[in-house]
């Protein structure tokens, strides 16, 4: 194999690594940063600030209704994530890019989630984490000290195993 054959197939290999820092997913931040901190309405009217969590678990959800990767992916957080871990102090904050209450609202119904959803006018938090022509479906894990501990983009089911086995280690 030529040296060129392999440094593709090295940049292919690690552009497939779910923890890979150096690929093309639109992330700002990386595994070990701090998080960025950010307020943010919720639908419910309720303030979110993701300081006063800490010492918690949170995992934040990017989203948008428009989004049929986020569509699939929002019962397996509602079921595998947040149904398993909410009373165990597990926070989960979904965040809508750019889109108005009535919007979010409806999208929460026909997604059958339960978990929070939070309002981000112009994805000015979105662009605390990601590029802000990047898309939407990525999650961020944030362990108690506010450290970003794992991140996913799109719904790859052996990636999302991965989040649902990180949370679980974090939780115990």
């Amino acid at each position: 194999m030529a040296a060129s054959q392999a440094l593709q197939l090295a940049l292919i290999i690690s552009g497939l690594s779910c923890q890979s820092q150096t690929d093309n997913r639109g992330y700002i931040v990386e595994i070990g940063d701090k998080a960025p901190l950010f307020e943010a309405t919720l639908a419910n009217g309720e303030t979110f600030r993701l300081e006063e969590n800490r010492g918690k678990v949170v995992m934040l959800q990017f989203t948008a209704s428009w989004c049929g990767v986020c569509r699939k992916e929002m019962p397996h957080i509602e079921s595998e994530i947040w149904q398993p871990y909410k009373d165990k102090g597990l926070v989960v904050i979904g965040i809508d890019r750019d889109e108005p209450i009535e919007t979010v609202k409806k999208f929460a119904k026909e997604t059958g989630i339960s978990y929070p959803l939070a309002l981000d006018p112009g994805a000015e938090i979105f662009q605390l984490y990601a590029e802000k022509k990047a898309g939407v479906t990525r999650n961020v894990l944030i362990d108690r000290e506010g450290k970003i501990v794992f991140l996913t983009r799109l719904f790859n089911e052996e990636e999302f195993s991965g989040l649902v086995e990180k949370i679980d280690q974090l939780m115990k």
